[in-house]
């Protein structure tokens, strides 16, 4: 990697052999910049190439004794942290961090370097001319944001705005900002697993309960999607009528949401009166309008179960990517949308037959005539909205590929009845029916439902969905109700994320892997924990990977050493040394610079949220914690307690702004950790009028405030416990491997090796021409993990050790 081995030689000297002192946070400073350097250079996952070497070993092993933990890097060195975290989850990495890499000697340099200011990490930049962008924790702070700190300090809480609570039923009040937020409908038919939870109803409640915080009007509906296949398909297998599976079901998810303390102003259902009403109104305005047509289309029919299939009876191999259990509508594998009949080798899922294909009558909804009324409200939503990259791009390419009339009837039972002559034994399909679900809930809510969902001049719309979802919320459903030409309140922002896995493969009920949401209150761990951890790595940008070691890790590290031992501290040493009572506080400068970091702390908080980036928020978070860590270390108020005046005076000051910066924290973190903020809030008797977001830090525990008892907010997961899960959720497999576009033949296939050597070529120069064209960073990246799977599979056919490929980190420009 271009890095002399002394250089290795005389860092690693300087810790062991204790040499402190200014001299060798410099040289770690300058080492750390060109591990960075290196890294975005090659674009790689590790220091040589996509696989591991003695580098990456040598490397880490010199860094793990200083920095243990990833978010301990500076921030703004992401592909560092990227293959710092990658390297500390390696097996062998770990146990030689528990046995090896952590004498007196490393822990005191740690504790030495925590006290010291962080390394100047300059590093050199090709010539543009874009602005450098400035992370609020990493720049130099003005004099100006200083004093306008200790100002709003000096407010105290009589500067925040007054908690407002909405009458209920919640409706659109006249002046205030008015949210209205979805999470895509969870089919009924089975029990949502970690990812599903992620991808839809904690990421939306994060952001419902961060606009409540905002005093902003906000409602949250949800609901289990009822009809269909799906449905129809899980009440075969378990001997039940559909009406009892979605019973039985929808009583499982309301569980599952409760204990995970999901906040819905109203969890309903779409088999409800209002659905059949409000689903025919919008069918029938569409058939006046002459935005329907009717076709015969070819049907897969199974004649052993005498009926017409629809997609979801259907399974064969996706004639895109060769994945042999792709559903009759959509490939779970690539994502696309498929018509039954053009899967290759296709079976009916009630008797295993083989269908034949025979000719029907259904009802489209005429997209390319409804195209002239999406595309200008597209570029209206998208120029005033915020769109997940993902969520524009999967958007445009529906677009760029010509809208295609698409079928919304099914040959069903179970279902909303077509309210046409010659279609009473047809069902509307699920992606007609299903978005209109939200309004149909809504309308179980309030009576009033028209006042949020025919109100676009008051109302902003929030759909959260995994990005499968994308095209039915961006495309279908916003072209029904164009169509219907009734005001209808379209989606402003629309916010997707990508996959979570589970280590490195995909969860499978059936077989047994995976934590599902039924599951996880059995594991001992506290549904806040699993609310941060999901929240920590949930995948915004590109797809993640649930970990046990990483959760330990986080959970160990972030939680009990960060958060909860600073915010601990803070009340312990107001119990401690000031009998219960927040003591005097008289700033001297550097308070007043740490009010000031910990206000652009804040504000970047705040401008992440309102742009829905919850994971990268969470760090601000993190960040506070970390500073307030740093600033008890450094003035010691366990020490000044027992010196002079001017000591006892200081450890109050410490210890008041301390227990300050933890009342906020409890604010901070009720969007994320609701149970642990309640607490909090419970040991340092914050006042229920302070539980509001403010864009500044102010004294809301003055001098003479009480506090009451404190105790520690997490615990230790221990590595055995966390080895006992692996195992009990690992379904008896010590490794998963997720779908591949190809079989898994034995080593040294010839044919296979040349096909996979020409995919490999052709993404790679695939990839590069995106580079060239300067496409969106999404695109790139879902291009780029196509490329590394498949080098994964040719290594395979190889019969070389395949490498987890790991996303390489965001570059600061």
């Amino acid at each position: 990697m271009g890095l002399a081995p002394a250089a290795w030689a005389a860092l690693y000297a300087q810790l062991v052999h204790g040499k402190k002192g200014l001299e060798a946070v410099e040289a770690l400073g300058k080492l750390l910049a060109h591990i960075e350097q290196n890294l975005s250079r090659r674009g790689t996952a590790y220091l040589a190439g996509e696989t591991k070497s003695v580098a990456d070993v040598v490397v880490w092993a010199t860094l793990f004794p200083v920095f243990q933990d990833e978010t301990s890097l500076p921030i703004e060195l992401q592909a560092l942290r990227t293959w710092f975290q990658s390297m500390t989850l390696l097996e062998a990495c770990r146990k030689a961090a528990d046995f090896v890499l952590m004498p007196k000697a490393l822990l005191e340099f740690k504790s030495y370097l925590q006290k010291q200011p962080p390394p100047c990490l300059a590093m050199e930049r090709a010539p543009s001319n874009e602005p450098e962008e400035e992370e609020g924790s990493e720049r130099a702070l003005t004099e100006e944001e200083i004093t306008a700190a200790a100002d709003a300090w000096a407010h105290g809480a009589a500067a925040l705005p007054k908690p407002w609570q909405p009458q209920k039923p919640v409706l659109p009040v006249e002046g205030m900002r008015n949210v209205l937020i979805t999470s895509a409908l969870p089919y009924v038919n089975n029990v949502p697993h970690l990812g599903n939870i992620i991808g839809c109803v904690l990421s939306a409640d994060t952001f419902a309960r961060y606009c409540r915080l905002r005093n902003w009007n906000t409602l949250y509906v949800c609901g289990t999607d009822e009809y269909g296949t799906a449905t129809e398909t899980k009440a075969v297998e378990e001997g039940l009528t559909p009406q009892e599976i979605c019973n039985k079901y929808n009583a499982i998810h309301a569980d599952i949401y409760r204990w995970f303390d999901i906040s819905f102003d109203y969890f309903g259902r779409t088999t409800t009166p209002y659905q059949t009403t409000i689903a025919q109104d919008i069918f029938q305005r569409l058939l006046a309008r002459g935005f329907l047509l009717q076709d015969t289309v070819e049907q897969l029919r199974c004649e052993n179960c005498q009926r017409f299939l629809a997609d979801r009876f259907v399974e064969g191999t996706c004639p895109f990517c060769s994945y042999k259990e792709a559903r009759g509508d959509q490939c779970d594998k690539c994502g696309k949308l498929i018509n039954a009949v053009e899967l290759k080798n296709p079976q009916c899922k009630l008797c295993r037959g083989v269908p034949v294909v025979k000719p029907t009558q259904h009802l489209f909804l005429d997209l390319p005539k409804l195209e002239e009324r999406l595309e200008p409200w597209l570029e209206q939503s998208w120029a005033t909205g915020d769109w997940t990259a993902n969520a524009r791009y999967i958007t445009r390419s529906w677009i760029r590929d010509g809208l295609k009339p698409r079928c919304i009837t099914r040959d069903l039972k179970w279902g909303t009845p077509v309210p046409l002559d010659g279609f009473h034994d047809k069902v509307f399909y699920v992606w007609f029916d299903a978005p209109i679900g939200y309004l149909s809930i809504t309308a179980n809510y309030t009576d009033q439902w028209e006042r949020w969902w025919k109100n676009p001049q008051q109302v902003e719309l929030y759909n959260f969905m995994a990005k499968d979802n994308v095209p039915f919320h961006s495309v279908i459903f916003p072209c029904s109700l164009l169509g219907a030409e009734d005001n209808y309140t379209l989606v402003n922002h629309l916010i997707a994320t990508e996959y979570l896995n589970y280590e490195d493969g995909k969860f499978s009920k059936s077989r047994g892997v995976g934590v599902f949401g039924d599951m996880a209150k059995d594991t001992g761990i506290p549904a806040d924990i699993w609310r941060f951890y999901l929240l920590y790595l949930r995948p915004e940008g590109q797809d993640s990977a649930f970990s046990w070691s990483d959760l330990m890790l986080k959970n160990n590290s972030e939680l009990l050493n960060n958060l909860g031992n600073f915010i601990n501290r803070a009340g312990m040493f107001v119990c401690k040394f000031f009998g219960g009572t927040v003591p005097n506080m008289v700033l001297t400068p550097d308070d007043k610079r740490l009010l000031a970091r910990v206000t652009l702390e804040l504000h970047q908080y705040h401008q992440l949220l309102e742009k829905v980036r919850i994971r990268d928020a969470l760090r601000c978070i993190l960040s506070i914690s970390r500073h307030g860590n740093q600033y008890i270390q450094v003035n010691e108020p366990w020490r000044r307690i027992k010196g002079d005046e001017n000591d006892r005076e200081r450890a109050g000051t410490v210890t008041g702004v301390a227990v300050n910066m933890a009342s906020m924290l409890a604010v901070l973190l009720q969007p994320y950790m609701p149970s642990v903020s309640l607490a909090i809030q419970g040991q340092l008797c914050i006042p229920p009028d302070c539980f509001v977001l403010s864009h500044y830090f102010t004294c809301t525990l003055p001098p003479g405030h009480r506090v009451g008892t404190v105790s520690p907010l997490f615990q230790k997961l221990e590595n055995d416990q966390v080895e006992a899960l692996r195992k009990r959720f690992g379904g008896g497999q010590a490794r998963q491997t997720p779908p591949a576009s190809h079989p898994s033949p034995a080593p040294g296939d010839p044919q296979l090796i040349q096909q996979l050597t020409e995919e490999v070529a052709k993404q790679g120069n695939h990839v590069r021409q995106l580079k060239a064209n300067k496409a969106e960073k999404a695109q790139v990246d879902a291009e780029v993990a196509k490329l590394l799977e498949l080098k994964q599979q040719l290594a395979v056919a190889e019969g070389k050790s395949p490498e987890v490929p790991v996303p390489k980190g965001k570059r600061k420009k």
